[in-house]
């Protein structure tokens, strides 16, 4: 099967007003900034063949988020998460720095990697809400789950050999004075120009989308559809393993309450009821390794999933947008509105061409990490159900075993 026809379907849209303000940018910085010359820039990098990925041996960017601290002020309560960087860059001040960030100052990250990268894959950040039956949002708990998942986001954008260089992650990760680098980006009047172009074009439509990027739309719709459903089945699944073990946890102290009453029964009730207690162990291990695990694994790809289909959305505007200027040239006859039309045709042709390549490039690169991120998941959840297995199987032989031996016998050996 071609590399362009495997991916999948359901998961709703981002955020439109989101989605829509990142359509049409330019593929230069928000901050005016032009796209670094390094050997990993946008220019050098979008063929992302596996011997230019980034490796454990050449990588010079390290970013780590740790050491979660609850802040209270007056007016709310927040997480604050400890970033640390180690680098070998040059455009870095220094080789090591450390900042403070809360969950929202992510959230401005990816903002602005979006529209520096319209058409790049940014890696999607944990909810901001817990969702209903999942755990309170300052647990301890939900708190570590979050401060992995930031921390993943943070090391895929790290890795990328493009966004990696992008200056507003540089400023992210050394800024003391945050607060003042947020408020900087584009007006709202530039926002606006750009969602009332795209809610245009969504309206037109494109007239030839490229086969390839028809396939990825299929693949991700099937994608978003199948690991929706697995996510679903696996978190009702955790649920009811969850229910069975508590009542795993009453059911083995009857068998003691009933032991203690019936003498010549006293020894076998005694051990079905710690052969009980010792699966009631290992389901809650079971459990916790899913839960930490293979849940994780799949919802992140449900967000990817969004995300995927957002990024498509933008380069199908791209396309409509270079569409709609070409007919207008195509119609104009005063040769100083022609003149005009053309270059902006010209312009249109080259940013078009320039984010087809930049998708083609990423989704490959994407492919390949999902793959290897699910397999991981899926392997190490085998791994753990079969030692779960096995242990509780071996705990009902073992109670088998000595129920066919010699009582008299079985007694001795107790009591070596």
């Amino acid at each position: 099967m071609s590399s362009q026809a495997i991916l999948s379907k359901d998961m709703s849209d981002l955020e439109e007003e989101e989605d829509l303000e990142v359509f049409s940018k330019k593929l230069i910085l928000s901050d005016g900034v032009p796209m670094p010359n390094s050997p990993s820039s946008m220019v050098n990098q979008y063929q992302f063949d596996e011997d230019e990925q980034h490796t454990e041996s050449t990588k010079d960017l390290f970013v780590t988020v740790d050491s979660p601290e609850s802040h209270v002020t007056a007016i709310e309560t927040f997480i604050m998460y400890r970033v640390s960087t180690k680098t070998t860059r040059s455009e870095f001040d220094s080789s090591e720095f450390e900042v403070l960030r809360r969950y929202q100052d992510f959230v401005w990250l990816r903002s602005r990697l979006e529209e520096d990268h319209p058409t790049l894959i940014v890696h999607p950040l944990p909810e901001k809400f817990v969702m209903k039956g999942m755990v309170e949002r300052f647990s301890t708990d939900f708190i570590e789950t979050r401060k992995k998942a930031l921390h993943r986001f943070l090391d895929k954008i790290a890795n990328h050999p493009i966004m990696s260089f992008n200056q507003h992650l540089k400023v992210f990760l050394t800024s003391q004075d945050f607060s003042s680098q947020k408020k900087q980006g584009p007006g709202f009047l530039s926002r606006m120009g750009d969602t009332v172009r795209a809610v245009a074009h969504s309206v037109w439509g494109i007239k030839s989308r490229p086969e390839e990027f028809t396939h990825m739309q299929e693949y991700v719709d099937n994608f978003g559809g199948k690991i929706s459903s697995v996510d679903k089945v696996s978190q009702r699944i955790i649920k009811e393993q969850r229910e069975h073990m508590d009542e795993l946890k009453q059911y083995g102290p009857l068998y003691s309450q009933w032991a203690d009453i019936e003498e010549e029964l006293h020894d076998p009730l005694k051990q079905v009821a710690n052969c009980v207690e010792e699966c009631s162990k290992e389901t809650e291990k079971q459990i916790n390794h899913l839960s930490e695990i293979l849940v994780p694994a799949l919802h992140e790809y449900v967000l990817c999933a969004d995300v995927l289909k957002s990024v498509l959305k933008r380069r199908d505007n791209i396309q409509a947008d270079f569409e709609s200027k070409n007919e207008a040239l195509a119609s104009k006859r005063a040769d100083q509105e022609v003149g005009q039309l053309e270059k902006e045709v010209d312009a249109l042709t080259d940013r078009m061409e320039f984010a087809n390549n930049a998708l083609k490039g990423d989704w490959i690169n994407w492919k390949n990490k999902t793959r290897d991120d699910l397999k991981s998941a899926f392997i190490s959840t085998a791994d753990n159900n079969m030692e779960c297995y096995e242990k509780c199987l071996a705990v009902w032989e073992s109670f088998l075993l000595s129920q066919k031996r010699d009582p008299i016998e079985h007694e001795d050996e107790v009591t070596s």
